[in-house]
């Protein structure tokens, strides 16, 4: 079956991690045999050859880069304009990508149906994977003549956090509203027709955020507060303010997620019973919330930072979301939808966002 994938670091991984995504993913771990540098050397999941043989023909891929401020603590750049070249450089490996046959931006409805009609019918087992750019953190948009110039480069998504304090919004672990900024960014992602990731935004920044803001929205990678008590999940009440405005939920395959009590670096998938049915937990209680299975997908955010370390013991590869369609059928779900979950609930949603552009 289609899958879409609403959030993948592909060019992170690239240039950060210096993965060659073309290669395999087991090439990618041979090379990465004795490399303790990240705690997911030689545990990735992620190639453009396993999303083909998962039938992963089309994600949402980010650019990223964190700007810091003296006295915070997490790994960043020290200037907005640093973290806006880092973002062009992600964009340049895309570009690179798509000289090369393998992937191809998708920046509007007529381009959308075009790549889901190829896909389709080409028996080629290189197709070029779609990708729609989205920005994970705003802190690098230095002002607000960046975001058109984004938009211009095809960015369609915006997350205005990250993890921690940020510019635009306060991320996840922190505490705080948006602002005047915050609300002057919402207007201009109003404006260029630019969709609202809620992903990582803290509670306070995401209501005062759903208050200022009346476009399309959705959470990209998000699973549930009522099966994971974190801050970074959202709570019932989130989820069906967002089911209210017509929203959708990737759940996301970082364990420490889906599962209560998870030790990074020190639990074990397997040993906490972390697999694809966990993910089918959060996405039926996503359902139950909206009453309907309109409003649920798949946003894994696979190697975002963690490995098969940190991921359902039942995947080896990205392309073992296939298994997927087989859980839901074996808890009552119909083929509608089913269907739905594994990609038609978000390309529903950007051809209806996309209608006007």
């Amino acid at each position: 079956m289609f899958i879409f994938d609403a959030h993948l670091d592909l060019a992170m991984n690239s240039l950060e991690w210096n993965r060659d995504l073309r290669w395999s993913v087991e090439d990618i771990r041979k090379e990465e045999i004795g490399l303790s540098d990240k705690p997911d050397r030689g545990k990735n999941t992620v190639s453009l050859e396993a999303m083909r043989k998962g039938n992963i023909g089309l994600c949402m891929a980010t650019q990223i880069a964190r700007y810091v401020k003296k006295k915070n603590p997490l790994p960043g750049w020290n200037s907005p304009q640093q973290a806006w070249a880092q973002t062009q450089g992600q964009l340049a490996w895309y570009r690179a990508m798509e000289s090369v046959g393998e992937m191809l931006q998708i920046r509007n409805i007529t381009e959308l149906n075009q790549h889901l009609e190829n896909w389709n019918k080409e028996t080629s087992e290189k197709n070029p994977i779609g990708y729609i750019l989205s920005l994970e953190g705003a802190d690098s948009i230095v002002d607000l003549s960046y975001l058109e110039k984004s938009y211009e480069q095809g960015l369609r998504a915006i997350g205005p956090a990250h993890y921690g304090p940020g510019t635009y919004a306060q991320g996840t672990n922190a505490t705080g509203g948006i602002g005047k900024i915050g609300r002057d960014l919402l207007k201009e992602i109003a404006r260029l027709n630019i969709i609202l990731d809620t992903t990582h935004l803290c509670d306070d920044s995401f209501w005062e955020s759903l208050d200022h803001y009346d476009a399309p929205l959705w959470a990209s990678h998000n699973n549930c507060r009522s099966l994971v008590n974190h801050n970074r999940q959202f709570s019932d009440e989130q989820l069906a303010e967002l089911i209210k405005r017509d929203g959708v939920i990737g759940v996301a395959l970082d364990a420490w997620m889906m599962v209560p009590n998870w030790q990074r670096g020190k639990s074990d998938p397997k040993k906490m019973n972390v697999s694809l049915n966990t993910m089918v937990d959060h996405m039926d209680h996503i359902c139950q919330i909206a009453g309907d299975c309109a409003h649920v997908g798949i946003g894994t955010d696979l190697d975002g930072g963690f490995g098969r370390e940190q991921s359902p013991y039942d995947l080896d590869t990205i392309a073992d979301l296939q298994k997927i369609p087989g859980l839901l059928k074996k808890r009552g779900y119909s083929s509608a939808d089913i269907e739905g979950i594994m990609h038609k609930n978000f390309l529903d949603f950007l051809k209806r966002a996309w209608q006007a552009t």
